[in-house]
């Protein structure tokens, strides 16, 4: 990185102007933090704007853990305990922001998503956040410099542990060995010297016991620790229906004049518009869901340029496609709406399948489809209320020369009765089906089971499961356990929610727990 140029100094810096990176601006700004918000994008919040077909489905009534995938599933417990769908209500109504309840708690704005966006932009504004667009970042590295007060030359007090850049995973690790290999010339024969000047500040600082290196060094070590604060109680979570009110709890901060003295650090970002500096770094650059508002892989790439594993990610709340002998049926149906129970590996969703040209979407097709995989059959109720053999036990006692296509007409729209009736079943007066017809019947209604070609992708995904793994990252804070200073919140961790606005509350949540840190 050029150091010809001074850069900005910020004591936050956050990656992403999406929903969790303006909600972490704006807690740790309103904190006294000076926080610079950096996007490539050219508007803040694309996501939020075309969310909730244009209203934002921005919480729901009844969030909880079950309601979230990730290998970790006791992770976001902490963080969505402390901000609950009940806080991010008392902001909206703040804001005199109108909504209304759609259905299973789902939250939507009357007006339309940009009232969200403006409140969180003029959140960030009153706070004294700044935000820039349009601005890429081209480089990036963490600095670890010597404790305040300390006087070392550069090549003892600076040291690079990582570069990255928008030029893919090669040039990444040309860079970071160009930059240790420069490093390493640089200090020549002073790397004995540097040690022994590094043992002895060491020693001066567990001799002196100066104040403001052991406020720095307990400070640190207050945020780590996978798990800390499972369910602690936090700001603005207390009085709301339906919450906890939290207690109180002593400090588990060891005798700080026994804290061993830490290295400082800043992470370094050369971006379009200028170098900045920043003493700690927030990644909140979500997934790889909707490329075209602006989705890359970036956030993963700085997560294993500093020593994290990346878990596999796929599409997620996502349409599926069909390519089999179904597919006549699903696009002679397209734009049909029906309620369903879809099944699959154990999970269950009641609510609407549609039939669409490529095959099968809807809300239960989006819900099932996080826990889908390809090969896997999908089970489908289509007529979940309704006992089918006892109601063709009945139709056939009472009225034996209907038809079946009639008779299933009363049940789905007249097209779709007609469709299955000749494609699935033959239409004859109810009297002349055998007992293994009736059978055949019942069982086709009440559990057809479809094995999808596959998933229209992240073109059209609401989310992307995996990511950054949970496992090296403190759930109360949201700070990585491999490289002090530097947070992941959002969707570009491992946490996925189920459709309905429990991803916009982890979201929420995940930003207010790192904002209280950085």
């Amino acid at each position: 990185m050029d150091q010809s140029v001074t850069p900005q100094a910020w004591d936050v810096v956050v990656l992403g102007a999406g929903a969790a990176g303006l909600m972490c601006a704006l807690q740790a700004a309103g904190r006294g933090r000076r926080v610079l918000i950096l996007d490539h994008a050219n508007k803040a919040g694309k996501k939020i704007l075309m969310s909730g077909g244009g209203n934002c489905n921005f919480t729901n009534l009844y969030t909880e853990p079950a309601n979230f995938l990730s290998q970790n599933p006791h992770f976001c417990k902490s963080a969505l305990a402390r901000y609950t769908q009940w806080d991010f209500i008392a902001l909206v109504n703040k804001h005199g922001v109108k909504y209304h309840e759609k259905k299973l708690g789902q939250l939507f704005c009357d007006n339309k998503s940009v009232d969200i966006l403006n409140m969180l932009l003029k959140e960030c504004e009153a706070a004294g956040a700044r935000l820039m667009l349009n601005t890429s970042i081209e480089q990036l590295e963490r600095i670890d410099l010597p404790p305040a007060g300390i006087d070392l030359t550069e090549p003892a007090s600076v040291t690079a542990t990582g570069t990255a850049s928008a030029s893919g995973a090669e040039g990444l690790a040309a860079q970071v060995a160009s930059a240790s290999t420069a490093r390493v010339a640089a200090a020549g024969d002073t790397g004995a010297a540097i040690a022994d000047r590094n043992g002895a500040v060491e020693q001066h600082l567990r001799n002196s016991g100066d104040a403001q290196v052991q406020a720095t060094a307990g400070s640190q070590a207050e945020g780590g620790g996978e798990g800390e604060g499972e369910g602690e109680g936090g700001q603005g979570s207390q009085g709301h229906p339906g919450s906890k009110k939290k207690g109180s709890k002593k400090s588990r901060r060891k005798d700080e004049s026994m804290a061993p003295a830490k290295a400082a650090h800043a992470y370094l970002l050369q971006t379009s518009a200028g170098p900045v500096r920043a003493e700690s770094l927030v990644i909140a650059t979500g997934g790889l869901s909707i490329p075209t508002m602006g989705a890359t892989g970036f956030g993963y790439q700085v997560a294993r340029q500093f020593g994290h594993q990346v878990l596999a990610t796929r599409a997620g709340l996502v349409p599926f496609t069909i390519t089999d002998q179904l597919k006549a049926l699903c696009t002679e149906l397209s734009g049909t709406s029906v309620d369903c129970l879809v099944s699959c590996n154990g999970k269950h969703f009641r609510e609407n399948i549609l039939f669409t040209h490529r095959g099968l979407s809807g809300p239960a097709i989006l819900q099932i489809s996080s826990y889908w995989l390809p090969g896997e059959t999908v089970h489908i109720n289509l007529l979940p209320d309704l006992d089918v053999p006892q109601w063709l036990a009945q139709q056939r006692n009472d009225r034996p020369n209907a038809e079946l296509k009639t008779l299933l007409g009363e049940l789905f729209t007249k097209k779709m009765a007609t469709l299955l009736s000749e494609q699935w079943f033959v239409s004859k007066p109810i009297k002349q089906l055998t007992h293994a017809e009736m059978e055949d019947i019942a069982t086709r209604l009440t559990d057809w089971q479809v094995v999808p070609a596959g998933t229209e992708g992240y073109r059209t995904a609401e989310v992307t499961l995996g990511g950054v793994d949970t496992k090296e990252v403190s759930s109360k804070t949201m700070e990585s356990l491999k490289s002090p200073g530097l947070y992941f919140i959002g969707e570009v961790l491992d946490v996925s929610g189920h459709l309905g606005g429990f991803n916009f509350q982890w979201a929420w949540a995940s930003a207010y727990a790192a904002a209280q840190y950085v």
